[in-house]
């Protein structure tokens, strides 16, 4: 059981015409530094999860995505140690721009059979499964 306090986070799974799924490493100096996730980040006072996501992405992809491009997915629900997890993941396969780092991470085009192979933070690893299933 977690002793910290709730932490919100929205993230989205990109999914190009391929049918691929975009995924990015935690870089080095972040916590869980080197493994894959899905983009996205926290939710700020006062942001739907919708904004933050739209936020997110444009600050670390550089890519612009209409909020009602944003579809609801599923949600994680995950205690670590210091604080408790609260992410819904949504879905997205229109944006404007191509995706390319901002923060120095690294990313990756991965088609579904291949979604669980990534390290993934502990949280993340039943929804690429579920992901993986549902493409």
């Amino acid at each position: 059981m977690s002793s910290g306090k709730l932490m919100l986070v929205a993230a989205v799974a990109l999914i190009d015409g391929a049918g691929r799924v975009l995924l990015a490493d935690r870089p080095a100096g972040k916590s869980m530094a080197g493994l894959w996730e899905f983009p996205g980040g926290k939710i700020h006072d006062g942001e739907t999860p919708e904004q933050a996501l739209a936020r997110e992405l444009d600050e670390e992809l550089g890519i612009t995505v209409a909020l009602e491009d944003l579809a609801p997915f599923t949600f994680v629900s995950h205690a670590y140690p210091d604080f408790h997890l609260l992410m819904p993941l949504f879905v997205c396969r229109v944006w404007r721009g191509e995706p390319q780092p901002q923060e120095g991470q690294r990313l990756v085009w991965v088609r579904k059979d291949q979604l669980t192979a990534y390290p993934m933070p502990p949280a993340d690893v039943p929804v690429a499964a579920l992901l993986a299933a549902w493409l």
